[in-house]
């Protein structure tokens, strides 16, 4: 193994709850928060800036982000699209924009009226706008595993522009298996190409696991290096832009793989366990997660009196 410690960034607050049919209320959602806060994640995408009509479920980010506490050394990552996202990502003191660009520009085009070159170009002046600000710009490199409109995306187009964020000054990147459809030998070739294009920029993995290889892509990509992986609490989210893109990887069930590896998180599972417990209440829906349903192993026995 190589890692001995992987940050988890939960994305339940956001890539979840934004496809999910439960509008969940403001307040539901910071007492969501607290929760995972307490469970000990200490770096999460909660808001999103953009257009409310297209993405109801983010209407309230902006009071999301005047309500989160500031005292717990929590990092908060706002998704900003636009210009007028990152300001608004900048007013409301996000400690990261995260920005996208689809690795396929028919996906692009549908999702962010806008193509891989012109997403860059956007993404450039962001860099530019985030200079003496507390909030540091990172990118995810959406469709990076396949495109459900285009099919297949060249390994070597994700590599150019995974190559062209980091020299425009992205401080993270990320690769999204956005519909879920990559596999372990699919991650494993193109981390690897990437990684020869960034240099020392962070690489950061984010997996659905709409066809059942979530789990096994995110330990394909700790194999190959990676060390932050997103996943979402109960296993919720999706795309609301992209045909049957199921939820992300729940982050009980990658945390299960990392305690049994031995590899440090910081994450406490039972009390995870129980947030995704409370969430499928709160959501009055099943939850895809599984280790949320099955419990631990070896699971603790009291002793007889």
């Amino acid at each position: 193994m190589s890692n001995t410690r992987v940050e988890i960034v939960e994305v339940g607050l956001r890539d979840g709850l934004q496809n999910d049919p439960a509008m969940m209320d403001t307040d539901t959602k910071l007492t969501f928060l607290d929760k995972l806060i307490d469970a000990g994640l200490r770096r999460m995408e909660v808001a999103s800036f953009v257009n409310p009509k297209r993405v109801p479920q983010m209407a309230d980010s902006i009071e999301i982000m005047g309500r989160v506490p500031r005292d717990k050394g929590v990092t908060y990552i706002g998704l900003a699209l636009n210009d007028r996202g990152l300001s608004t990502a900048i007013e409301t003191k996000c400690d990261e924009a995260n920005f996208v660009v689809v690795a396929s520009d028919t996906f692009g085009l549908r999702n962010q009226n806008a193509t891989a070159e012109q997403s860059l170009e956007v993404f450039a002046r962001m860099v530019g706008e985030t200079k003496g600000t507390s909030t540091k710009p990172t990118i995810t490199i959406g469709a990076a595993f396949g495109c459900p409109f285009d099919g297949e995306v060249p390994v070597d187009r994700l590599a150019w522009i995974a190559g062209k964020a980091a020299e425009l000054g992205a401080q993270e990147i990320g690769i999204a298996d956005t519909i879920g459809v990559a596999t372990p030998w699919d991650v494993t070739k193109r981390v690897k190409a990437v990684q020869a294009e960034i240099g020392d920029v962070p690489l950061r993995a984010h997996f659905h696991n709409t066809r059942n290889t979530g789990i096994a892509n995110a330990f394909a990509a700790i194999e190959a290096g990676v060390h932050i992986l997103d996943a979402s609490c109960g296993g919720i989210g999706g795309c609301p832009f992209a045909p049957k893109a199921t939820g992300n990887i729940a982050t009980e069930d990658l945390l299960y793989m990392l305690n049994r590896a031995g590899i440090e998180t910081g994450i406490d599972i039972e009390k995870l366990i129980a947030t995704a417990q409370w969430l499928e209440q709160a959501l009055d829906h099943p939850i895809p997660a599984q280790v949320s349903k099955a419990g631990l192993f070896p699971r603790q026995v009291e002793a007889a009196e």
